[in-house]
């Protein structure tokens, strides 16, 4: 086979981004750093891209599922997935009644020309009885802060807040009650954030990594031409496509070839920075390997740092994978904050190997033994 081309030969349309004018502000003074208290037991949030997902995610063990319409304002919107207004308020009505709470993500970057669906979309959630919003967009936090103060505000991961300076910003101009980090701290990074913000922390546990700082791929932007800050995914439905070939399948992603599979091959959904490409000869993964972060035998050092929540990914996966993922996940923090001698059993990792990226486990960015 020869080498993948990639089509550089286009410019990508500019990301829109809405922009909240605020007077001038100083940072605030960092918090003192917490003294040592009795470990809590976080709480366990999974993904919901459909009403029977949520519903076995609570069934599950989920102390919280997230979830998002069916248009623009979701980071994850996908054909076929997400959520009506009649099936927020079933999703709400189930979990509500089961103690378990449901998070709204309104993740993306507002167009600043027309913020209307973002508004409309956060009077939506309240009225639906939504516990929380997880939000990116500056604009969008303002408007709850303004007129919804009641509604429990969530940095998205999308916003990139990788510092507690940051993630103080928003809390003190914005109101945020937690901040989802992205996945590229290690876990002393992790312990440090979370000893100096008043806000609490969640970080990710399982589920797909991401090569770059979450919702800032200049590689997907690149190829075609819309930003997933503001299309919502790096791979958009639209410019995916599958080709038969003699060889087996082509993937490509507008046009250009991301990898090809030989016939009955397992095949991937197709980002760039997943993609195999011939390099100096080798054909091989270039960027990142299909692989999932797994935390599990991080999970007592990650409950002592004052992490409060636990995020499953996966809101384009199946009922049976969060269900899976869940059970697992469920026992696991259970028992590391129940017991001194925590151990991560055989059996959860055999039961998430078989829903792993690629069956494949990672400590990624938490553990990077060349540092």
């Amino acid at each position: 086979m020869g080498p993948c081309q990639l089509n550089w030969d286009k410019d990508p349309a500019a990301p829109r981004f809405s922009i909240a004018v605020f007077p001038a502000f100083r940072l605030p003074s960092m918090p003192a750093t917490s003294s040592a208290a009795p470990a809590r037991k976080p709480a366990l949030v999974c993904p919901a891209g459909s009403l029977r997902a949520l519903q076995m995610a609570v069934d599950a063990g989920a102390d919280a599922v997230y979830l998002g319409l069916k248009d623009a304002t979701n980071a994850r919107n996908f054909a076929g997935l997400n959520f009506d207004d009649e099936q927020v308020a079933e999703g709400v009505r189930y979990a509500h009644r089961r103690g378990a709470e449901v998070l709204m993500a309104l993740n993306t970057f507002a167009d600043a020309r027309d913020d209307t669906p973002w508004r409309r979309a956060v009077e939506r959630a309240a009225a639906l009885g939504a516990d929380a919003l997880i939000v990116a967009d500056t604009a969008v936090m303002a408007y709850v802060r303004d007129h919804l103060p009641q509604l429990r505000l969530h940095l998205s991961v999308q916003a990139s807040a990788t510092t507690y300076e940051a993630i103080e910003f928003y809390r003190e101009r914005y109101g945020i009650r937690r901040a989802v980090l992205p996945r590229v701290l290690t876990l002393s990074q992790v312990q440090h954030v979370a000893r100096h913000t008043g806000a609490e922390i969640e970080v990710f546990g399982f589920g797909s990594l991401c090569v770059m700082v979450e919702g800032r791929c200049a590689l997907s932007s690149y190829v075609t031409g819309q930003s997933p800050n503001t299309a919502g995914v790096c791979s958009p439905p639209s410019a995916v496509r599958w080709n038969e070939t003699a060889s087996g399948v082509e993937a490509r992603l507008n046009g250009v070839l991301i990898d090809r599979y030989a016939p009955g091959e397992p095949r991937g959904y197709p980002t760039l920075c997943k993609g195999r490409f011939v390099v100096e000869g080798v054909r091989d993964y270039a960027i990142e390997e299909p692989t999932s972060l797994n935390t599990l035998a991080l999970l007592p050092q990650l409950i002592d740092a004052g992490v409060k929540a636990i995020k499953i990914e996966g809101r384009q996966r199946s009922p049976s994978y969060v269900a899976a993922v869940t059970r697992v996940w469920r026992a696991a923090i259970d028992a590391a904050a129940g017991s001194e001698r925590y151990s991560v059993q055989p059996a959860w990792s055999a039961e998430l190997g078989r829903w792993a990226e690629g069956q494949q486990h990672t400590l990624g960015a938490y553990d990077r033994p060349w540092r």
